[in-house]
């Protein structure tokens, strides 16, 4: 369960993520540790690789505004950092990048008799993923999806 400060906390934080090239990819707020740690994951819209300069550059923006503010009264840590490369397609981004590249896809429930599909990634739209399987164009409901993952294997 998300900690109740954090939707508040994504309000402020996305705005200047956004105006320093970033997105955030993930955020949470560890109350289990001493002191807390306020962990956000960025990714820069501009590059492939989000540097320790991005990283740095949102910390000392969101931390003006967190102190300013005072909305997380005692000690903290505050965490900027790179999700690192995941093999779990979410964003429109990856989508682009990974087109081509050889992905299996969970489904919620069966979709022409299969729930498990694995060929290269052709693109995404609002309504389906196309995958190519071997040369065979393949239409998936974005609806039935659960996950869309790279695959080791050649599609």
């Amino acid at each position: 369960m998300a900690h109740p400060l954090m939707a508040q906390l994504m309000e402020l934080a996305a705005p200047l993520a956004h105006d320093v090239g970033l997105e955030i990819v993930d955020a949470v707020f560890q109350t289990n540790q001493s002191p807390p740690v306020l962990r956000i994951d960025v990714r820069n819209l501009h590059q492939e690789d989000t540097g320790l300069d991005d990283c740095e550059r949102l910390s000392n923006a969101l931390t003006e505004v967190l102190d300013e503010l005072d909305l997380i009264p005692d000690a903290y840590v505050l965490e900027v950092s790179s999700p690192g490369l995941s093999d779990i397609l979410t964003s429109d981004r990856d989508f682009l990048v990974f087109k081509g590249f050889p992905v299996e896809v969970q489904l919620s429930q069966p979709h022409k008799n299969k729930q498990t599909w694995q060929g290269s990634l052709v693109g995404r739209d609002e309504q389906a993923l196309l995958l190519n399987l071997k040369g065979r164009p393949v239409k998936i409901p974005r609806a039935l999806i659960r996950s869309v993952q790279l695959s080791r294997e050649e599609a």
